[in-house]
């Protein structure tokens, strides 16, 4: 079990096609979260900036762009790309650089203005690049990955359509209360069925969309947050960035093809499970000790998976809790309270960062009307690509 820092403020800039450079939404969310820690800009001793990504691939120094767009002070300065887990990394490069004394106040940024459509690779020829070869071997954008994955589910677990559509009305109940999100209105089972199909069996409302948005985080060592007068601030426990073992035998993004487990057994769980289990571990807890979670929802099909990567239920399980109410608002283990990637869409630098704001508001108790009853711990998961592992165990 590791030391714990608090997280002092929590901003973000609202989701959407706003038609601005990424560094306006970074910098609207750190203003907001250093405001809410009540922190000058020139207590900060560092900046953590998750890399802005163009086309799947890092185009900016992101941590030095904030600190620039802020106004020079001296801070140190740290960059940070691990795809869809880049939030996360950054938050742990922040935490360690906090509990090795190297800085009392630490600044973690996110932001993106994302290309309409799906994320594609960056031109040229890179034959040694996983995520090059699965375009351009196989033509195989995300959505036929998110696919793949629900075929799977329904091959396996006896999954449904009608089970996918729900996550996303669900998830559209809580982002119509959520100021932040991009989609805010409820949407409808009929609904969900009768838009376009994309990858079949998804449809277009059962896949996340790509958004503009930021988000910010003011993470301090315990002892300024007490300076500050914060006797219980929300705390943040453990960060995992495990990666996957060998062999890997559950086709995963961005390969397009497993290993054979003739020669070495399989570890006994998936990349994903591993993620969850890590967290759980460092902080010396377990899924029965959460009052809420954020997952990545790139698609329905993948809330469902993620139910049981976290424990909350077991194999096969995840279409039964989401239909007994268990992971909605109201429901024992509530799932994306925040509307999740279904009514925010990917702003992939920032969305790891936004999970732990919406987990640090409704521990505080300042989620509104989607406020979580007496939630004292939450959990966030996500994965990067090329075996990037993202969770956030976050308490109070």
């Amino acid at each position: 079990m590791t030391a714990e820092v608090a997280v002092l403020g929590a901003g973000m800039h609202p989701w959407g096609k706003w038609g601005r450079p990424f560094v306006a939404y970074g910098v609207a969310a750190a203003r907001a979260a250093l405001a809410d820690a009540g922190v000058e800009w020139r207590e900060v001793g560092s900046i953590v900036g998750a890399d802005t990504v163009r086309g799947g691939y890092p185009g900016y120094v992101a941590g030095a762009t904030f600190a620039k767009a802020l106004g020079w002070q001296g801070a140190r300065v740290t960059s940070v790309y691990a795809a869809c887990a880049s939030g996360a990394q950054a938050i742990d490069a922040a935490r360690a650089q906090i509990l090795a004394g190297r800085a009392d106040v630490v600044l973690v940024v996110g932001a993106d203005a994302a290309p309409k459509g799906f994320f594609r690779p960056a031109g040229g020829d890179r034959p040694d690049d996983p995520d090059w070869l699965r375009f351009r071997i196989l033509g195989a954008t995300n959505p036929t990955y998110f696919a793949l994955y629900a075929r799977r589910r329904m091959a396996v677990h006896g999954d449904t359509v009608q089970d996918f559509a729900r996550v996303k009305v669900k998830n559209s109940v809580m982002g119509a209360l959520n100021p932040y999100a991009r989609y805010r209105a409820r949407v409808t089972e009929e609904e969900v069925a009768a838009s376009a199909v994309v990858a079949d069996p998804l449809r277009l409302l059962d896949i996340c969309a790509t958004s503009d948005g930021g988000a910010a985080l003011v993470l301090s060592s315990m002892e300024f947050a007490r300076r500050q007068g914060q006797a219980r601030p929300v705390r943040i426990r453990a960060v995992s960035t495990v990666t996957p073992r060998y062999p890997a035998t559950v086709l995963d993004l961005p390969d397009i093809a497993t290993e054979s487990a003739v020669a070495v057994e399989p570890d006994g769980e998936t990349f994903r499970a591993s993620i969850a289990r890590a967290a759980y571990e460092e902080a010396g807890v377990d899924p029965s000790d959460l009052s809420l979670a954020e997952v990545y929802d790139l698609s329905t099909a993948l809330e469902l998976q993620w139910y049981e990567d976290l424990g909350l239920c077991g194999a096969g399980q995840g279409a039964k809790l989401l239909a007994e109410g268990a992971t909605a608002v109201g429901g024992r283990i509530p799932v994306n309270a925040s509307g999740g990637l279904a009514s925010f869409g990917e702003a992939v630098p920032a969305q790891a960062i936004a999970q732990v704001c919406e987990v640090t508001w409704q521990l505080r108790g300042q989620a509104g009307e989607r406020q979580i009853p007496r939630a004292r711990v939450g959990i966030t998961a996500n994965q990067g690509l090329f075996g990037h592992g993202s969770a956030v165990l976050v308490a109070r």
